[in-house]
């Protein structure tokens, strides 16, 4: 990274890296994941959550050697160490698409809902754009600066739904990767087209937080058999801190229940 592109991530909360995906990844990650829509139909996006108005996949590691690919990506982690530092591993890769025509926009909101502690930033998402991003189409809005608060948008802004006075929307041309400081208040917008806006997301966290997906249980050993040893540094899969923290996840979400 330049010495720019890390000081716009500091300062903004997002840095958009304009054609980094080659007319040949973009192709294959557009097809891969149409195909897997149509595999899964109704169960698409079930390992993690559905959402109305559209389109979701969730555990794309699993899914194909191009995902696998795309989260160690040499210039994607050095966006996501700039953010995070040397400790992180990835949360969670997963698909959104925008519905055609659906009047629908995300709250502001950070990820995890969580803000920067005294270990610094804990989480970081890439926006993979396998779409245009425009005005029209859903394309994200984000409040920058936003990430240098320390507060939730939740507990400043009386409605987190509406326009933000100080929002901006991170468009851009298919292929397009932007690298965004997750603590940054961003959401998506509503899709007022006739065509579906879609996006991969690879959501990197601090090794000190839970995974969105706890991949070492949601990759099949065939898969874990073909990782690297850095893919395997980065999904956490021989980290003892990593298992501990979602087996304590575990025993909350049934405690809960």
């Amino acid at each position: 990274m330049t010495a720019e592109e890390k000081r716009q991530l500091d300062e903004k909360g997002y840095l958009v890296l304009d054609g980094f995906m080659s007319p040949e990844l973009l192709k294959g990650l557009r097809d891969r994941t149409e195909e897997l829509f149509e595999i899964e139909g109704e169960n698409a996006g079930s390992e993690f959550r559905k959402e109305e108005n559209c389109r979701r996949l969730a555990n794309l590691v699993d899914k194909g050697p191009l995902f696998r690919e795309m989260i160690v990506m040499p210039k994607i982690l050095e966006g996501i160490e700039a953010v995070i530092g040397p400790d992180y591993k990835l949360g969670s890769l997963n698909a959104r698409s925008a519905n055609p025509n659906s009047a629908s926009d995300q709250p502001l909101h950070s990820d995890m809902g969580l803000v920067a502690d005294d270990k610094g930033y804990a989480v970081c998402n890439t926006i993979w754009m396998l779409d245009d991003f425009t005005p029209e189409n859903g394309a994200t809005r984000c409040v920058p600066g936003t990430h240098l608060s320390r507060q939730l948008s939740q507990n400043v802004i009386p409605d987190i739904f509406a326009p933000h006075p100080d929002e901006i929307l991170v468009t851009g041309k298919a292929g397009t990767v932007v690298v965004m400081n997750a603590h940054m208040w961003h959401g998506g917008t509503a899709n007022r087209t006739s065509a579906p806006r879609r996006a991969l997301h690879g959501f990197y966290c601090r090794r000190d937080k839970p995974q969105q997906q706890y991949q070492k249980a949601l990759l099949r050993p065939e898969t874990q058999a073909e990782l690297t040893p850095l893919m395997r540094k980065v999904l956490a899969l021989d980290d003892p801190l990593n298992d501990e923290l979602s087996s304590s996840m575990e025993r909350l979400s049934g405690f809960l229940r």
